[in-house]
């Protein structure tokens, strides 16, 4: 699953390096597209099932857009934020990261929403540290959302990933009855993506009519962070590491091919 997951942490190197004013979804889901076929890698976005199959290897999603955008011919503007979700499998394997992105200056608003939804992604890895259950870190990251102004989406969650994109158990960012039912022991072996999506207003959201696009009702920004996470008896381990974070692992350079 590392090497999945390095080649996602690649898409996004590429995405992250043409993101600016002029240029389209279309092209930026593309690149990514041409990154997968280059090593043999299956997209797990195209093709997936809904009302209309998913038509892209991306998901990009557009300020007041929260997940599910479809790339196209928008054009990026100077003070959008651009939410990039992409996965492949790999040998059998599956990787899976988003990461938000301002589009050059952004305003107040939007930075502070950017450096929460980092904040919080980074706080649940760090919890899985010394939690016992999935339900104290979902109530640590609901928390420090609320606690900066800014709204958990309830609509949508993470999910276990292994062999299939979606596995069990289901991985919610905040605490309901649900989240209580179902909760799970966090340990060593354990694969999930923790990807918390943060609004700026209200967490009340809809789907639009291209039956993908999910949107803030109250059209305020929203952001989505995901990292694909091992549980290992040495705490948790990112296999869709950022560029700073690959640094810190003593890993540079592109994906290989080998581990």
């Amino acid at each position: 699953m590392r090497r999945a997951g390095l080649l996602v942490t690649e898409a996004h190197r590429l995405v992250e390096s043409m993101i600016q004013p002029g240029v389209t979804t279309g092209e930026l889901d593309q690149a990514v597209e041409d990154l997968f076929l280059k090593h043999h890698a299956k997209p797990l976005f195209k093709g997936f099932p809904g009302p209309v199959p998913f038509p892209a290897v991306c998901c990009m999603s557009v300020n007041e857009e929260v997940v599910h955008g479809i790339p196209g011919d928008r054009i990026l503007c100077e003070g959008d934020i651009i939410s990039v979700d992409t996965g492949c499998k790999l040998a059998g394997w599956c990787g899976d990261s988003a990461w938000s992105y301002p589009v050059g200056q952004v305003d107040d608003q939007k930075q502070k929403l950017l450096e929460v939804g980092e904040a919080a992604l980074l706080l649940a890895i760090d919890a899985l540290n010394d939690c016992k259950k999935w339900s104290e870190v979902a109530a640590r990251l609901a928390g420090f959302i609320h606690e900066n102004g800014c709204s958990s989406v309830e609509d949508f969650v993470g999910h276990g990933i292994g062999q299939e994109m979606h596995e069990d158990p289901q991985v919610p960012h905040f605490v309901d009855q649900a989240t209580l039912d179902n909760d799970f022991e966090l340990r060593p072996g354990l694969v999930i993506a923790i990807e918390p999506m943060v609004n700026a207003g209200t967490k009340e959201v809809g789907i639009t009519e291209d039956h993908w696009t999910v949107i803030t009702l109250d059209g305020k920004p929203s952001v989505h962070f995901e990292h694909t996470i091992a549980i290992t008896a040495n705490g948790p381990e990112i296999l869709t590491p950022r560029a700073s974070e690959l640094a810190k692992q003593g890993i540079q350079g592109e994906f290989q091919e080998k581990p």
